[in-house]
């Protein structure tokens, strides 16, 4: 659960992305963008036999960041959504037990997104993926609540990954990988909850990519403004409705946090039955095996066998 594709062609239209050659490579090109496209990003042989090299069985795949360009208008917006999904799920028809797709819909308009959530279902794509801000808007706002009630209302699981922070001049030198989108997606489920979007949509199946950033630690301080107490204790006085750990203990996080000591604190204050494997490949490289960190922790098998498979199996709703 998080990785990537890009489709290995466009249609040349004004502003679209386009696939170039140079040399032996292929280019992904959008704007100042100029990014390596290996084999695996659009073909499914090439994919699957690095999934067997990982020891992967199955891959939930989704577009690239970049192609998520919630700055075009709307209609426009819709039309590039729409090819993009027809190539994944076009991608994923070559192995449909192996490989499992993600749309993306236009969110810069969101009534027209929560419309395209239907054409998602129709092309046969397991849910949809979108940024963590849209051209600089909170996901929490109301203004997108519909879509988010739309998406609950169809059942439809919504991965969140982090694009673009909107913070980049507080954050000087080469900081954007390493700290930007950590911080960008820890706002990105933050808001979910003190937007009220958490609240008002109980139902909803949401994920976030690097396991929310900060978010997950940011809960404990939360908890003491919301309870009074330490260490999730029961709160001083009677409080309204779920506490903000509670509220984060509904959405899920995938484990591309590099390091034992973040994902045993995942499992400890999120839970194991909220984790999905994730790799971002073949945008960066896969741990071999993958979930290799992971299955070091010596947990018990019972619970390996919930993030390695069964929390992805229930986040997408599969039977």
């Amino acid at each position: 659960m998080h990785a990537h594709v890009i489709p290995d062609r466009f249609s040349e239209r004004d502003g679209w992305p386009r696939i170039e050659r140079d040399g032996g490579a292929r280019l992904l090109v959008s704007g100042s963008l100029r990014f390596n496209a290996r084999d695996a990003f659009f073909d499914a042989g090439r994919r699957l036999e690095a999934m067997d090299a990982s020891g992967v069985d199955a891959e939930v795949v989704s577009p690239m960041p970049p192609l998520l360009d919630y700055a075009r208008p709307p209609d426009d917006g819709r039309e590039l959504c729409r090819a993009i999904n027809e190539f994944i799920a076009r991608l994923c028809e070559v192995a449909p037990r192996r490989l499992l797709g993600l749309g993306t819909v236009p969110l810069q308009d969101p009534d027209l997104a929560a419309r395209e959530l239907a054409e998602v279902r129709g092309a046969g794509l397991s849910g949809v993926e979108i940024g963590s801000n849209v051209a600089g808007r909170s996901l929490g706002e109301e203004r997108f609540l519909g879509f988010f009630q739309e998406a609950e209302r169809l059942r439809v699981p919504v991965f969140v990954h982090a694009l673009g922070p909107t913070f980049g001049d507080r954050l000087p030198g080469p900081a954007m990988a390493s700290f930007g989108f950590a911080t960008e997606i820890a706002l990105a489920a933050a808001s979910i909850v003190t937007g009220g979007t958490a609240a008002r949509c109980p139902d909803l199946r949401l994920a976030f990519s690097h396991g929310a950033g900060g978010f997950p630690l940011m809960l404990t301080r939360a908890q003491w403004f919301w309870g009074g107490t330490w260490d999730e204790a029961p709160p001083a006085e009677p409080r309204e409705g779920p506490s903000p750990a509670e509220y984060a203990r509904r959405f899920y996080y995938d484990t591309l946090v590099f390091d034992r000591r973040a994902l045993r604190y995942l499992v400890d204050m999120i839970g194991a039955r909220r984790l999905l494997v994730g790799t971002d490949f073949p945008a960066m490289p896969r741990e071999q095996p993958a979930g290799r960190t992971l299955m070091a922790l010596g947990l018990p098998a019972d619970v390996l066998e919930d993030i390695t498979w069964n929390n992805c199996v229930r986040f997408l709703g599969l039977e």
